[in-house]
């Protein structure tokens, strides 16, 4: 039943987006369409994974005044795998995230997740972890690109719902924070339900 909890949490009891309110420069910067929401969001899911998988399986060999630079080098080794494997297979949304790629170094839900939960916790614990954080991570960031994309442009994923112009304040950088505001009182609101 722990595990089940500890992936779950990240989707809802403990979102980092609708929740925690962490990694809010990505969610904010690349969610014009919910296509580089979930691009990002996936990216960030694989990252977490490995760097959690590592760093519970290397616990014990970091001594302590090296812990934290030590879960930096590991992450950022999984950064530029993905970032490697974006610019190779996917260019387009490698072009669209740009340097929140990079930027996945220093996200303080990879770091945060690495130091709290998988550098005190069991290999497989820490997997689900990571895993249930990513994936409520790359949902957030899906549904903020998807209600952005729907009312900046009509479309989800590309397809056009919706025809004519849409509202360019969601296209632009303020709609962002109009859209997470909406969406977390919304969550808010089932929560309390």
């Amino acid at each position: 039943m722990n595990q089940i909890t500890n992936f779950t949490k990240g989707f809802i009891k403990d979102n980092p987006v609708f929740v925690l309110l962490l990694g809010l420069c990505p969610t904010l910067g690349v969610t014009t369409t919910a296509i580089n929401g979930l691009g990002m969001g996936l990216a960030t899911t694989f990252v977490l994974v490995m760097s959690n998988l590592v760093v519970s399986l290397i616990k014990n060999l970091i001594p302590d005044k090296v812990r934290i630079p030590s879960f930096i080098v590991i992450i950022a080794s999984f950064v530029t795998i993905v970032e490697l494997t974006m610019q190779a297979f996917t260019p387009a949304l490698f072009e669209a995230l740009g340097l929140f790629i990079p930027l996945i170094v220093v996200n303080c839900i990879v770091l945060g997740r690495a130091e709290a939960f998988a550098s005190k916790n069991n290999l497989g614990s820490a997997i689900i972890d990571g895993l249930g954080m990513g994936l409520g991570f790359s949902f957030a960031l899906t549904l903020l690109g998807a209600v952005r994309e729907l009312l900046g442009g009509g479309a989800i994923f590309g397809f056009k719902f919706i025809q004519g112009d849409g509202m360019l304040v969601f296209v632009l950088a303020p709609g962002a924070f109009i859209a997470l505001g909406y969406l977390i009182a919304i969550m808010n609101r089932f929560k309390k339900a």
